[in-house]
């Protein structure tokens, strides 16, 4: 009977694997796990962080690739350039690829970006930006990045600058363009614990097949490449009504209401939502605090009470907390009641 291999012939052949392959791929799980997310890097809404990870505040996986699709106004840029101020804050240094060439240095200073040390590249084409990518990871190796890329839907390949205006010309090049990066980069972007956000648009399901023009209404755009390799999948829609819109004094719209759905999560359950405002003027971003009251109201909690226009809620001693809807953010900086919820 051959005798099974222990625990030094393990590590023993884990270093001959190593050493094989020129880089480090074979790993002992019980020290050094390059699958598990060891960071996360928060969204600006606590409401979608709470809901990515079961058990856990995460946000945006460190060492994965996510995906932020939207349909037009509903907040994407906000959400990348607010996750670009808090991975500074965390020492990331941050790449951000611009395909409309529409970013304000503005509106990136107001989500909380450092412009000194934020590093903005133009996305020319497809394969400029993957090749980017693949260089600043191999000739900075000890730097853990963040790449986002706004957006894919807008990047040409190669082939549409240098071709026709003919769609057929260039047919699902993009597609397979992303598919063999994908291939290529994964592996070094978890071990060198770096991040890459796609940013990408919705766009209406064309199909003659009744039933999934019923199920799947909207499909994001760039090939099936992108749903098998990105661990989180955001997408963000709105509500078309009026009262889904924040106004000024004045009656203009200044913001709108934005329903968040995971499309694909690896850390918890697919399917899941929440809501929450996002303004476009002076104060940009999304209004964190003020979606709270909608997440403990749809939480199902008994220990939250509605009688008129007041609402209380009960902590765990007993004691009553008593607050209006309008009253929210204001009473949330009772430092009391605002653990309690």
């Amino acid at each position: 009977m051959k005798k099974k291999p222990g625990k030094m012939d393990l590590e023993a052949i884990r270093k001959r694997i190593n050493k094989t392959t020129g880089m480090n791929v074979a790993h002992d799980l019980t020290k050094d796990n390059p699958t598990e997310v060891k960071q996360w890097i928060p969204t600006g809404s606590r409401w979608l962080d709470s809901i990515i990870c079961r058990g856990k505040m995460a946000g945006i996986p460190v060492g994965k690739i996510t995906e932020i699709a939207g349909l037009p106004a509903t907040g994407k840029s906000f959400m990348a350039a607010q996750v670009a101020g808090n991975a500074q804050k965390m020492d990331m240094q941050v790449v951000y690829f611009d395909s409309e060439s529409s970013l304000d240095p503005a509106f990136l200073e107001r989500a909380g970006c450092d412009l000194g040390t934020l590093m903005y590249v133009q996305a020319v084409s497809v394969e400029k930006v993957l090749g980017t990518i693949e260089d600043l990871m191999s000739v900075y190796p000890d730097t853990q990045w963040l790449f986002i890329w706004d957006s894919i839907a807008n990047t040409a390949c190669e082939t549409d600058i240098e071709g026709d205006f003919n769609p057929l010309s260039s047919m699902a090049v993009k597609a397979r363009t992303m598919g063999k990066a994908f291939r290529k980069l994964t592996m070094p972007i978890a071990n060198q614990q770096s991040t890459l956000i796609l940013i990408n648009q919705l766009k209406t399901n064309i199909t003659r097949n009744i039933a999934e023009a019923m199920t799947t209404p909207l499909v994001a755009p760039g090939g099936k490449a992108i749903e098998y390799n990105c661990s989180l999948r955001v997408w963000l829609t709105k509500r078309k009504a009026k009262n889904a819109f924040t106004t000024d004094s004045s009656g203009f719209r200044i913001g709108s209401e934005v329903k968040v759905k995971l499309e694909k999560s690896r850390f918890g359950t697919e399917g899941r939502r929440a809501t929450f405002q996002i303004l476009w003027g002076s104060d940009v971003g999304i209004q964190d605090e003020e979606s709270w009251f909608t997440a403990l109201k749809l939480s199902g909690t008994d220990k939250l009470k509605q009688s008129g226009g007041w609402y209380t809620l009960i902590d765990r001693k007993g004691y009553e907390h008593k607050f209006q809807v309008s009253k929210w953010v204001e009473k949330l900086k009772d430092k009391n009641f605002r653990q309690l919820v």
